[in-house]
């Protein structure tokens, strides 16, 4: 991996283990690959980080899904719910393929990036 790519995918790791979005195994995992960028284990560990942000990522269609469902109003409240239904459904509208939350968007900067890695 080039230093230049190791420094992209370091400030997207540590974006994505800082968002408050981001699940107990992402940061795991982000906690992992920091800990082996530039060494022996970082291939492997490289590897493991792609497979768990194209796990993560939430499709836009899933995010309406979510926010719509009881489920969702337990877990965001029902007013929180509405707005994020309404951000899904305006964001899908525009284009969007993701959840453009800050972890949604880190893992698709990572993802985005997986053929050179």
């Amino acid at each position: 991996m080039t230093n230049e790519l190791r420094t992209y995918l370091t400030e997207q790791v540590n974006a994505l283990k800082n968002a408050p979005s981001c699940c107990a195994e992402a940061k795991a995992v982000c906690a992992e690959w920091l800990e082996a960028a530039g060494t022996d284990k970082e291939a492997e560990m490289t590897k493991k980080l792609i497979a768990e942000v194209e796990a993560d990522i939430m499709p836009v269609d899933g995010l309406i899904a979510f926010a719509g469902s009881e489920t969702g109003v337990k877990v965001f409240g029902e007013e929180m719910a509405k707005n994020v239904l309404a951000h899904a459904e305006e964001i899908k509208k525009n284009g969007a393929k993701f959840c453009d939350c800050p972890a949604c968007t880190a893992c698709a900067a990572i993802i985005a990036k997986k053929a050179e890695l």
